[in-house]
């Protein structure tokens, strides 16, 4: 049997992503594409996630937690490449970053909405971009 958790997160896999993955394709909308490989099935895949730019790289929100596919998927590879505003960024590493740093990466609106709802795993996603400015 499965979960509540596992049916809402097949449902939105195979109705809302469809649509936000075609926006973040054109690079209109909040919506960012990461593209990660499986670790099990080798298979490419693109997944759409908000994102907010940081010195670094870029920050997310672990909605669902650290045990979605995706997450997973670029820990276990050590990196993705992220499509924002459709240019592709190579990420080079994933690592913890601070709940209030997290939520002032974000702009007001959606500020607000992360502290309302609770929200507190953030994510940096750096780049290489980001890596060689830091030098």
């Amino acid at each position: 049997m499965t979960s509540i958790r596992e049916r809402w997160l097949w449902l939105l896999k195979n109705t809302l992503n469809r649509w936000t993955v075609k926006l973040a394709r054109s690079g209109t909308g909040p919506f960012s594409l990461v593209r990660h490989v499986g670790r099990k099935s080798g298979a490419t895949y693109e997944t759409p996630i908000i994102v907010a730019r940081a010195a670094e790289g870029f920050i997310a929100e672990l909605t669902y937690g650290e045990n979605v596919n995706w997450y997973r998927n670029i820990v276990a590879a050590g990196g993705c490449e992220l499509v924002v505003d459709g240019a592709p960024h190579h990420v080079i590493a994933v690592e913890p970053y601070p709940s209030d740093a997290g939520r002032r990466a974000f702009p007001p609106p959606a500020r607000l909405v992360l502290r309302l709802t609770g929200r507190h795993e953030y994510r940096l996603l750096r780049t290489v971009a980001a890596d060689r400015t830091a030098r």
